[in-house]
């Protein structure tokens, strides 16, 4: 029998719902048979709803006891709660949140920035940037990022989700996709030549794509995932359509989710915090994880062919080939 995988919980701000989800969400006995939960919560007193730097620091320890677990192998997989970006930045810890954190601590698998990815069982966002200014979203997009950005994603639809040819809408910038360059060019000048790069590399690319009418249509049904420019542009609608989806930080050489709210200090400690996101992050770090160690057996040994007529031996190595 396999060994149960042992999944680190960090609880988040201590005046938020953290704790509370975190509880809620191993309160079901069948939990313990899917995983071995370890919790990383701290005492202290604090009221709930009234955050505080002291709060944010507890939520910040967690967190880095936790990673620390996770480079021992002491847990294989970490599942963070929600933290107040605003509580836990700090000269300790000068990130905006969980995901430049666990880029600056582990890297990028791939060779570029790990990337922000929203998940449910009816639709996967990406994003090209996460959180910046709106105003500085235009710049920071270029084709270079999108191309990278694109190679993560559909390796990662491979190898922790199963998908053999993923299909992927690249979002537009603009309104209606720029319309021909009268409401920007940046999807003729940035978007649709990284969209081209990257389908001439055999990534399943389509776009750019105006967000509102793939939307509201349903044709993002038709795509394994969606990236999207910018923050809002993807996150607003994914939280609207899969409430108790998952926040994934793919492109990293380890796993981390997380659930896809905030640490809604308005109704904390009054037993309203709906646990699912929560129950759904720690089943796909688990998911994600098995999958992961299957698409690793599948493609680690090249299999050995022998040419009968020529008499000789040739290696195939389908490690290398596209899945």
């Amino acid at each position: 029998m396999c060994a149960k995988i042992k999944v680190g919980i960090t609880q988040g701000d201590a005046a938020g719902i953290g704790p509370e989800v975190v509880a809620k969400a191993l309160e079901d006995p069948r939990m313990a048979e899917l995983c071995t939960p370890a919790v990383y919560k701290y005492g202290g007193t604090f009221e709930p709803g009234a955050p505080t730097s002291e709060s944010g620091a507890v939520a910040v320890k967690a967190l880095k006891d936790a990673v620390a677990d996770l480079r021992k192998g002491a847990i294989d997989v970490v599942v963070t709660g929600p933290i107040s970006k605003a509580n836990s930045r700090s000269d300790d810890f000068p990130y905006e949140g969980h995901t430049e954190f666990m880029a600056a601590e582990f890297g990028g698998s791939e060779g570029a920035t790990p990337l922000m990815m929203m998940c449910s069982h009816a639709l996967r966002v990406a994003l090209v940037t996460s959180h910046i200014a709106i105003a500085d979203v235009p710049e920071a997009i270029s084709k270079q990022k999108i191309v990278d950005k694109l190679r993560i994603l559909d390796h990662r639809l491979k190898a922790d989700f199963g998908v053999v040819a993923p299909r992927i809408a690249v979002l537009a910038l603009n309104p209606h996709a720029g319309e021909g360059g009268m409401m920007g060019t940046d999807e003729a000048e940035v978007i649709k030549p990284a969209v081209d790069q990257a389908y001439g590399e055999g990534i399943l690319a389509f776009g750019p794509l105006p967000a509102d009418g793939l939307f509201v249509s349903g044709e993002y049904r038709k795509y394994d995932a969606l990236l999207a420019m910018y923050h809002d542009q993807g996150l607003a609608p994914f939280k609207a359509l899969a409430p108790d989806g998952v926040n994934f930080t793919a492109g990293l050489p380890v796993i981390r989710t997380s659930p896809d709210h905030g640490t809604a200090f308005d109704i904390a400690g009054r037993d309203e915090a709906n646990a699912d996101s929560m129950r759904n992050a720690i089943y796909m770090a688990v998911d994600i994880h098995r999958n992961r160690a299957a698409y690793a057996e599948m493609t680690r040994n090249p299999l050995k062919h022998y040419e009968r007529e020529r008499g000789d031996e040739r290696t195939i190595d389908f490690s290398k080939s596209e899945m």
